[in-house]
């Protein structure tokens, strides 16, 4: 017997049940009445069941352009870095995988894995490693690829990361297969990714002073609150940004520079932008 008033039997399921007449009888749904048939309150999933069903159906329908990261966040390597170089980009950005780029970033000549230069650590002949002969293929996909497609060239090629580029055949980013399984199950955190970004850190104290780890892409404002000093933000948003204006052109990896009340060296950078500072106060 169903407890239920009989005013209301049947009444918000009504809908549920024609699709699943429709089920039986073998007509095709639509992903939209899908995605309905799994929000409906009466189908027994918790939230993070449905959260995931919906995302296997909106990753087919999802461009690589929408979720890649982008080119100007790229962490990446140039072919010419020496050894040491090289360990401090990897240790820095705690990735598996990078991007090996020659003249500029539109020019990637492979792939290299940590685990293929590590086995160099320690070893005296570090500092004439192959990188070359170490750089795997890179996989090139377009901006338009969809991700379901992408995941199964994932899954056909064991590669877990493709460079992305646009109609020019410029690189306008990145994707790894971990990018594409989020748009699935969600977040997927491992032990090298921080609970949150964090763009200033203390560092090891140089010359019995003081030192911060810096990310160039720190805004100014934020540098300012943390510092307790009063940078100008009129022209330039990012602490990056500022060093650039400052010197007036791109600096080297280990050139130092002094405004503000505070030194400013160079960690990393490539060509085209800085990634990371070292920053000591003035006494």
């Amino acid at each position: 017997m169903n407890d239920k008033p009989p005013s209301t039997i049947g009444t918000g399921s009504t809908g549920l049940i024609a699709r699943l007449k429709r089920a039986i009888k073998g007509d095709p749904w639509s992903r939209e009445e899908i995605q309905d048939l799994i929000q409906q309150t009466e189908i027994d999933l918790d939230a993070e069941e449905k959260s995931m069903l919906t995302g296997v159906l909106e990753v087919s329908e999802t461009q690589v352009r929408e979720v890649m990261i982008p080119r100007s966040q790229m962490v990446v390597i140039d072919i010419e870095q020496d050894f040491d170089e090289i360990l401090a980009v990897i240790i820095q950005s705690g990735h598996s995988r990078f991007p090996v780029i020659g003249e500029d970033r539109d020019e990637v000549l492979g792939v290299l894995l940590a685990k293929d230069l590590l086995r160099y650590f320690h070893s005296e002949d570090a500092k004439d490693v192959p990188l070359r002969k170490l750089l795997r293929p890179a996989s090139v996909i377009p901006e338009s690829k969809r991700l379901n497609a992408l995941l199964k060239e994932f899954r056909a090629s064991h590669n877990h990361m493709a460079i992305v580029v646009d109609e020019y055949g410029g690189v306008a980013g990145l994707l790894t297969i971990e990018d594409v399984l989020e748009e699935i199950v969600g977040e997927i955190d491992d032990e090298h990714d921080p609970e949150e970004i964090v763009f200033i850190r203390p560092d090891n104290d140089r010359d019995g002073k003081p030192s911060f780890a810096v990310r160039a892409l720190t805004r100014i404002e934020d540098f300012n609150e943390y510092f307790e000093c009063e940078l100008a933000d009129d022209e330039y948003d990012t602490i990056g940004g500022l060093v650039l204006h400052e010197l007036g052109r791109l600096p080297r990896r280990g050139e130092t520079l002094e405004f503000g009340g505070f030194i400013y060296k160079v960690v990393i950078a490539d060509k085209r932008r800085i990634d990371a500072l070292q920053v000591q106060r003035i006494d």
